[in-house]
This record gives structure tokens, C-alpha cells and sequence, in this order.
């Protein structure tokens, strides 16, 4: 596997290169979209890790530009936290947004689970009218696409693969968020409450344990 490492910031591209290498990926780095565009015209690339704000060609750019040549998945870095700046991101097509300063052992966690995704076979999990299609990463309602951000994604993953099991706010927090996660118990219940409303009527399965945390109950 090889993966393309954009960044204008020399350290940020040697320290996740560092991560990558010990994972047994192959790396390449650029230093900016325009580079980056001109690698990918002459190599193939399993997964490009990129920045937003970089010279030349901004990651926005170079992304839009790179899916016309060829669909290759995206993981974005950016110090932008706005809800609106990782729409923009996941409009044009990248796999997932991760915010600067982060925790590598996150990414590469992240960068294992799209990998997969893109690489793997459809994985498709059914229970009554809710659909997960792991391979498109999206989640239907009575055949119907819904739309749910990364995280309710995951949530919603993490309780099914759990399902009947009481699951407390703190094994929620580190198997969803990840062990480096710096949140407290509202986090997980904010995400609980728009979970459940983004289900609809199958948002009753997820049931509130009082004093402990969430369970995803169901018996068919």
C-alpha cells in the first residue's frame, strides 16, 4: 500500500511518515496540491493524506482536481474546526477529516479503516429497517440514504457490533473517539441525541442505561 502525505509543514509530513513507515506503508510526500496533482499523474497512490491550507493549490483544489484523474480516497488535515469546512470536504468526495493538532496513532487508525473500506468487500449490516454499507460508508433508513456525520457513523457502528451489551460513556469515548480523545460524557450524549433523531422511528433502539450509559437493544 502507498500513500501520498500533502503537507506544506515539514515536520507535520516527516512525523507521519514516520507513523506510516512503521505501519509498513510506502510513502511519498509533496509539499503542496500542485505537487501533489503532478505525482499522481505519474504514480499510483492507495490513499492521499492531505492539508487545506497549503501555497499554490490549496487541499480543496487539489482534491476536485486529483478525482478527475482518478478515485483515490482522502484523508484531510486541517486546523479548521468549522462544521461547514468539513462539509465542504466531505461534498468533494475525501473519506475522512481530521483536525490539526492531532493524534497520530488516531490517524493511523483512521487511515487502516479507509483503506479497508475502499480496498475490501461491500460489508453490509441489517437489522430491521436500518441498512450500514461499510464499503460506501453510508447508512439507510428504509432503503433510503440518511446522512450522519462521521462520528454518528461510527457511534451508530460501535452500538450494533455491541448490540444487547451496556456500554458506558467512558468505553464509548475511547472506542469511538479514540484513547486520545480530551471530551467528557456530554460529547457522547449529544451524539446520542442527534443519533437517535437522524433514525427515526428506529432510533428506539438505542436505549438510555440510567447510571451507566446507552445500549443498542435489539432481539430480532
Amino acid at each position: 500500500m502507498k500513500v501520498l502525505v500533502v503537507d506544506d509543514e515539514k515536520l507535520i509530513r516527516e512525523v507521519i511518515k514516520e507513523y506510516l513507515l512503521l505501519e509498513k506503508y510506502q510513502v511519498d510526500e509533496a509539499c503542496n496540491g500542485k505537487e501533489a496533482v503532478m505525482k499522481v499523474n505519474s504514480g499510483d497512490y492507495d490513499l492521499i493524506i492531505m492539508d487545506i491550507m497549503m501555497p499554490e493549490m490549496d487541499g480543496y483544489q487539489a482534491c476536485k482536481t486529483i478525482k478527475t484523474i482518478k478515485d483515490i480516497p482522502f484523508i484531510m488535515l486541517s486546523a479548521r474546526t468549522e462544521e461547514c469546512d468539513k462539509l465542504i470536504g466531505f461534498d468533494i468526495g475525501i473519506d475522512d477529516y481530521v483536525t490539526k493538532p492531532f493524534s497520530p496513532k488516531e490517524l493511523m487508525a483512521r487511515v487502516k479503516a479507509v483503506i479497508k473500506r475502499s480496498s475490501g468487500e461491500v460489508e453490509i449490516v441489517r437489522i430491521d429497517g436500518i441498512s450500514i454499507n461499510d464499503k460506501a460508508h453510508e447508512v439507510s433508513i428504509d432503503n433510503k440514504v440518511i446522512n450522519l456525520t462521521p462520528k454518528e457513523y461510527d457511534l451508530l457502528k460501535y452500538l450494533i457490533k455491541n448490540k444487547n451489551i451496556a456500554l458506558n460513556r467512558e468505553q464509548l469515548l475511547t472506542n469511538v473517539w479514540g484513547y486520545d480523545f480530551y471530551g467528557d460524557d456530554r460529547t457522547v450524549d449529544t451524539h446520542v441525541k442527534t443519533l437517535r433523531k437522524s433514525l427515526g422511528k428506529y432510533g428506539k433502539y438505542i436505549k438510555t442505561i440510567r447510571g451507566i450509559g446507552y445500549k443498542f437493544e435489539y432481539k430480532g
